[in-house]
């Protein structure tokens, strides 16, 4: 069985829109498919698709292949995930949470006896 990703068509009448698709190469454009991994809007001004990354490298290294769009689309995505990773907020060691959290909870002492 031969491994395709492709995009399948939705949308109404001169408004596509399309869902990336894992699907044996025989099947037809919109017809039975084994995974959806993402979704692309042609229409859309910007970054106008969304997908699984992860899932797209996991079915090429079983050897599907991807189309053109799709392989264009693979690349785009990788960018955006990588330009987010080195974005993203550090995050605290439990140590110091828990510490934090123990001194906040523990009410002042009342001084006015």
């Amino acid at each position: 069985m031969s491994v395709s990703i492709r995009l399948r068509r939705e949308g109404a009448k001169n408004r596509p829109y399309y869902k990336v698709v894992v699907a044996d190469s025989r099947s037809p454009r919109d017809g039975k498919f084994i995974e959806v991994i993402g979704t692309y809007d042609p229409k859309k001004p910007g970054h106008n698709s969304s997908l699984n990354v992860e899932r797209a490298e996991y079915w090429i290294s079983k050897g599907a292949q991807p189309s053109d769009t799709v392989r264009s689309l693979i690349k785009k995505n990788k960018k955006t995930v990588t330009a987010a990773e080195p974005s993203s907020q550090p995050e605290r060691e439990p140590a110091e949470s828990a510490v934090d959290e123990v001194s906040s909870a523990s009410p002042p002492a009342d001084t006015s006896s």
